[in-house]
């Protein structure tokens, strides 16, 4: 808890994606600017922040059910103010506000600088909102507040929005266009994180690949050429970085994480469906094909590189054979694991507009059943092939099942647990594994990394 006598306190819950842990660090920062203290404990507050994601409608329904638990909450506190801030703000902006004593403010990704005079405004009695979108903000001046109990892991926010419209995606709407930071001041962060004894930096963007900055003088640095520069500037440092398109994933990359031992051997690719029709119908800018050359490519400069991804079952128009190349195409890769959903219709959204939800409930619970009960021997079988085998292991805390074990990730991303002996969180280890789960391997400690 990071509080101070007397000042007014921030409690603020957060949904979705990395790139929303990342914002709500920025908030903090602007909020303790502003003299306002962040809590822990959302009874302690004064003010209530909910950062949101509209990415699936369930993400939004969980929204839902937390505003009418803070509505209670303000019957017994009249003063507390109650925000949603994010994706969910900006998609149902006229809604949020029609609901009488449910929010007192409404504000954008693009708006968090303005959140203190907002709040101002909203502590008067009136409705605050502000979801204008910007084709310029980065928030790259301001340094996040690492409010979680976690001191060894941080996201870097490298980029913000997307261009790629994807046909079932809000966030081109909810995000805006691409825009990327200034190279030197993502370093800066990373300085400012290795100062603090942080030892592994996620560098995030809707699509990192993408990121690409232009110097006055014409010249131009791309991902691979950021990512070199952290990687090398903080050897000591593990590197990661999310969300790569498969479109833009290139060679130059790979071999950049190839020639750095301190960037991670684990690429998440979402690839969303196994069959070239429906990914057209996605606009997901690569074919089938074109998708495993760029696996066989991380495969073939990477070898021992995990590979995971993203799957969306019961697309409009999806058929049982596209299912069927969804599972082959599972099985062809052999991912290390995966994040699995059922199509969940956005409103504004191209699918929306031109494409009937036509794919019965049932039927997408089914193909979803299918697919997971897949990646689970998938999983299962990546993680018996590391019986026997030793591993650089990151410690990041206490097992939540034995407080006399720790926890921790490899390079791949996968998750290790070991009895704790004298090593701490922060600390690299050697692991020797000896048996496994589907989803953790399972180890003793071989002796500190030296």
């Amino acid at each position: 808890m990071l509080t101070s006598p007397g000042s007014r306190q921030l409690y603020i819950e957060t949904y979705g994606c990395q790139m929303n842990v990342s914002d709500s660090e920025v908030v903090v920062s602007v909020m303790q600017d502003n003299g306002v203290a962040y809590t822990s404990e959302p009874e302690h507050a004064d003010i209530v922040l909910i950062n949101t994601c509209s990415i699936r409608e369930n993400a939004e329904q969980r929204v839902w059910g937390r505003l009418e638990v803070f509505r209670q909450m303000k019957k017994k506190k009249p003063a507390l103010l109650v925000g949603i801030i994010g994706c969910m703000a900006e998609r149902l902006k006229e809604k949020l506000l029609e609901e009488e004593h449910l929010v007192d403010l409404v504000i954008g990704p693009d708006a968090y600088r303005e959140l203190p005079a907002l709040l101002e405004e909203a502590g008067t009695g009136q409705k605050a909102i502000n979801v204008l979108l910007s084709r310029e903000e980065t928030y790259a001046d301001i340094s996040p507040v690492r409010y979680h109990k976690n001191k060894v892991s941080a996201f870097v926010s490298i980029m913000r929005g997307c261009n790629n419209y994807c046909s079932y995606c809000v966030v081109p709407y909810t995000r805006g266009r691409e825009r990327s930071r200034n190279p030197e001041s993502i370093i800066r962060e990373v300085d400012g994180l290795a100062a603090k004894g942080y030892r592994e930096v996620t560098l995030l963007g809707q699509n990192v690949n993408s990121y690409k900055w232009e110097e006055g003088d014409g010249s131009t640095t791309g991902f691979a050429a950021l990512l070199e520069m952290a990687a090398r500037r903080h050897p000591g440092i593990r590197m990661r970085f999310s969300t790569s398109h498969p479109r833009d994933i290139s060679d130059d990359l790979l071999k950049t994480i190839a020639g750095n031992p301190n960037i991670c051997r684990h690429i998440h690719l979402p690839v969303q469906s196994g069959s070239s029709r429906i990914l057209k119908l996605m606009n997901r800018g690569y074919t089938r094909e074109e998708y495993l050359e760029r696996i066989d490519a991380i495969n073939r400069i990477i070898p021992g590189c995990a590979i995971s991804t993203d799957i969306i079952t019961g697309f409009p128009g999806e058929t049982d054979d596209d299912h069927r190349q969804t599972l082959s195409l599972m099985q062809e890769v052999g991912y290390d694991f995966a994040f699995m959903f059922k199509y969940s219709e956005r409103p504004g959204t191209a699918a929306a507009k031109k494409l009937t939800d036509n794919v019965p409930d049932d039927v997408k619970s089914q193909r979803l059943t299918e697919i997971i009960k897949l990646q689970g021997t998938l999983s299962a079988r990546s993680k018996k092939a590391d019986i026997g085998r030793n591993f650089e292991v990151l410690v990041e805390g206490t097992s939540k099942k034995s407080a006399g074990e720790l926890f921790g990730r490899t390079s791949q991303n996968k998750v290790v647990v070991f009895p704790a002996g004298s090593f701490k969180p922060g600390e690299y280890v050697k692991v020797n594994i000896n048996s496994s789960t589907p989803a953790t391997l399972i180890g003793v400690a071989a002796g500190p990394v030296i």
